[in-house]
């Protein structure tokens, strides 16, 4: 089904290297990649795989050493600030800690302007812009009337997170990366931003890309999976082939460090 989806990036060849000569380090090592509209998609990798690295690539933050990276079936250019910024209304990062994702000297109030006047709303009356924002927090159940005229620092990790989220409904991107969204909250938490990602998901038809070192939230929520090693793909395809048919030695030894409740765990490792 995902084939008859159009595509929204795909990647040839896709390389980073830092440094040079002895002190070279190949960070992501041609990889390949073909993402749908409307797709859910896990880059799983231990610390390291060089998962984060290809995240940053995707966003355009860093530059690539080698290959090209496509957007809606054309080669990607941000090449000028103004492309960037164009490039970026269709692609938006959730990122692991939410205590460096806001400039803590800007309030929250203007954290969700800023997103409606990168939608090209910056004109509406502010009652509109009022009600937008009342929205957008509704969704992912917080009072915009209780966080006006606080700063980011006065929330919790969850609540940061939640506000995270809610930028994304204002934005409505064609993509999310997620790098670990829900490693630094409580389980609780967890689960209820993950419902809301994926309501987000149906809402939009957002593509998700989750980068994540948890195989099992992998299997749970995805649609495709890549699995990273050493800055390469040792396995990648839908979800169940990839996790339950396992063929690389890596992704078995990720799939075998799960612990299972009707097992024996083997702590000796540790």
């Amino acid at each position: 089904m995902s084939e008859t989806r159009a595509e929204c990036l795909r990647g040839k060849g896709l390389t980073k290297v830092f440094g040079s000569g002895n002190k070279k380090t190949v960070a992501v090592d041609h990889v390949d990649f073909d993402f749908r509209e409307g797709e859910i998609i896990s880059i799983v990798g231990e610390s390291g795989s060089g998962k984060t690295t290809l995240s940053k690539m995707l966003l355009g933050l860093i530059s690539v050493t080698e290959g090209e990276v496509y957007y809606q079936g054309k080669l990607r250019d941000i090449s000028s600030g103004r492309k960037k910024k164009e490039y970026w209304k269709g692609i938006q990062p959730i990122f692991q800690d939410p205590f460096s994702s806001y400039n803590m000297f800007n309030k929250i109030d203007s954290v969700l302007l800023d997103c409606i006047k990168m939608r090209g709303m910056g004109k509406l009356p502010y009652e509109e812009k009022f009600k937008m924002m009342e929205e957008a927090c509704s969704f992912v159940n917080l009072e915009f009337k209780e966080l006006t005229n606080k700063y980011p620092f006065e929330l919790s990790g969850g609540q940061m997170q939640r506000l995270m989220i809610a930028r994304i409904f204002l934005l409505r991107p064609k993509i999310l990366l997620a790098d670990e969204p829900t490693s630094m909250i409580d389980a609780c938490s967890r689960s209820t931003i993950l419902d809301m990602l994926l309501k987000l998901r149906d809402e939009i038809q957002m593509t998700v890309i989750f980068i994540t070192h948890d195989i099992g939230l992998a299997y749970y929520i995805s649609d495709k999976v890549y699995i990273m090693e050493h800055g390469k793909f040792v396995e990648s395809g839908p979800a169940e082939e990839c996790i339950l048919h396992p063929t690389a030695d890596y992704t078995k030894r990720l799939i075998s460090d799960v612990p299972k409740i009707y097992e024996e765990w083997d702590l000796s490792t540790v």
